[in-house]
């Protein structure tokens, strides 16, 4: 398939896990639509990420994000430039994020360029290990699942 959604994050560090449960959740309520996309989690990407969008002319990478001027729970659109504009440290609750890595990514190779990304983020609160998601990310799961499943409808749109 060459539509892939990626729900990132690491499921042990609180509200980094978001993007996994998102992604899940958009499964759960969406499932007509999952079945036509390739759908892949990744704890810990890093430059595999660049592996995940092998081969796609789109994705939707869903991501938990660090925004101190947004309350935690909200949901964000971004395409990969606006995510790396965020303040350091704040584009990816786990250091090297999507932004940093497609970046490189598109620079060491450029077939990367015609993949069109969106970026779903959702602000966290509380990231500390062992922790679950916190009450307002749980609570904006299904905006998440519905952002998602808005972005995939555009991208199977002719």
């Amino acid at each position: 398939m060459d539509i892939v959604v990626i729900g990132i994050g690491q499921s042990l560090r609180g509200d980094d896990g978001a993007g996994l449960a998102a992604v899940r959740r958009w499964q759960e309520a969406f499932p007509a639509t999952a079945r036509r996309v390739r759908v892949e989690t990744a704890e810990l990407p890093g430059l595999g990420l660049l592996d995940l969008l092998a081969g796609a002319r789109a994705a939707v990478l869903v991501d938990a994000v660090r925004a101190d001027s947004l309350a935690p729970g909200a949901v964000l659109r971004l395409d990969p430039e606006e995510a790396a504009a965020f303040a350091p440290g704040a584009g990816s609750a786990h250091g090297w994020g999507a932004a940093e890595t497609l970046a490189l990514g598109r620079a060491l190779d450029p077939s990367l360029a015609a993949c069109r990304i969106r970026l779903i983020g959702v602000v966290g609160a509380d990231f500390a290990t062992g922790a679950g998601l916190s009450p307002q990310v749980r609570a904006a799961l299904e905006a998440a699942a519905a952002a998602i499943e808005e972005e995939v409808g555009r991208l199977l749109s002719p």
